[in-house]
């Protein structure tokens, strides 16, 4: 018989990570995420593993590197604040190609913010956050059962794509309470990283097969080989020459285009009768719903598109709802980061509506109803 448990937001991130195979966990407190370090603080030694309070999010993000290149998979829990410090490590671990997992709770900002208000404003910074281009993959869950099915999902792309993957949730959703069925052990997919590596004679860390992927032997386990945040090759050895730099510059950013279509999750509610669209993500989800369920009441009709992966940036969805739609209600707890992106993935195929709410107060469902209603009249 499955377990239903009365979960939190974090507790559900906890629980996936430890479901997903988590064997390392460095963090430092910070509101709103710290429950997550302080339940795998207390569950990883039964589950064969570790947790280090470090001194620092700048320390924390470094140790899961050095773990994950030791064949554990490692997670690290922040907000605000504290992901901004991890930046320089987020993009060596995309160079590398070495698979971790930030989750992050945001927080107001900019700065320290406040503290246990929520806000959806650290979208462009997971992105753009390290210099250079560099991939990553971005998930929002948008309830507590689906932050515990997501951790799975983020660690599964990690390790399958060897790339750092963060999840994103808001104050609201990391402190929310909802009954969630956890899965028998046996029904969970959990994907682990690629072993099958040539002979030590003939192996380079960063040579290709057709998957486009690396394959990385656990440091410490026999294998001998040189990871560096540099410019490489093959060999893993700096290498500054401009064909090098374009080879793997290209090389690292292309596998997110080449599996798009497993990377790319988005709930769309499809709805021929509907001329507007409502684009939300997170913890806007339900009220997004509500909303939609009101408006039909009053002979609205509206179709629901959500970005569970926000980056990639989901733009084939999105253009393919624009190509049907009028007008496209943006709404999310920031001035307009994921406007812009809507707006250049469409290209002026609908009208983009923005609805956007910076007071650390949630976007309600009357606050999406009046905006159906202001632009359908």
């Amino acid at each position: 018989m499955k377990d239903k448990v009365l979960m939190q937001g974090n507790q559900a991130v906890a629980e996936g990570a430890l479901a997903a195979g988590v064997k390392f966990c460095a963090g430092y407190p910070i509101t709103p995420s710290t429950e997550v370090i302080e339940i795998l603080a207390k569950k990883l030694p039964s589950h064969g593993g570790r947790f280090i309070q470090m001194e620092d999010e700048l320390a924390s993000i470094g140790a899961i590197i050095g773990a994950s290149a030791a064949g554990k998979k490692s997670i690290t829990a922040t907000s605000g604040p504290g992901f901004s410090l991890m930046q320089e490590n987020l993009g060596y671990a995309a160079m590398v190609e070495v698979p971790i997992v930030i989750y992050n709770a945001q927080r107001v900002g900019p700065s320290t913010g406040g503290a246990t208000k929520p806000h959806q404003a650290d979208i462009m910074q997971t992105k753009w956050g390290s210099h250079g281009d560099s991939p990553r993959i971005a998930l929002m869950p948008g309830s507590v059962k689906e932050a515990y099915e997501i951790t799975i999902k983020a660690f599964n792309f990690s390790e399958k794509y060897m790339v750092p993957v963060v999840i994103l949730m808001d104050e609201l959703l990391a402190h929310m309470r909802e009954s969630v069925i956890i899965p028998k052990k046996e029904e969970l997919e959990v994907i682990n990283r690629r072993t099958d590596v040539a002979p030590q004679a003939e192996y380079l860390p960063y040579r290709m097969d057709e998957t486009g992927i690396p394959v990385l032997p656990p440091l410490g386990g026999g294998y001998r080989y040189n990871i560096s945040g540099m410019i490489h090759g093959e060999n893993g050895i700096p290498d500054l020459s401009p064909e090098t730099i374009d080879a793997c510059v290209r090389r690292i950013n292309s596998k997110l285009d080449k599996y798009y279509d497993d990377i790319v999750i988005v709930e769309n509610e499809k709805n021929e009768s509907a001329k507007i669209a409502l684009f939300v993500f997170g913890s806007t989800t339900r009220p997004a719903k509500g909303a939609i369920k009101k408006a039909k009441k009053a002979g609205i009709e509206v179709e629901l598109i959500r970005p569970i992966t926000i980056w990639p940036f989901p733009e084939k969805e999105v253009r393919e709802v624009a190509e049907r739609m009028d007008k496209i209600i943006v709404a999310e707890m920031n001035l307009g980061q994921t406007a812009g992106l809507v707006r250049q993935a469409i290209e002026g195929k609908a009208e983009v509506v923005q609805l956007n709410r910076v007071d650390s107060g949630h976007i309600s469902v009357d606050d999406l109803y009046h905006k159906i209603l202001e632009i359908s009249s």
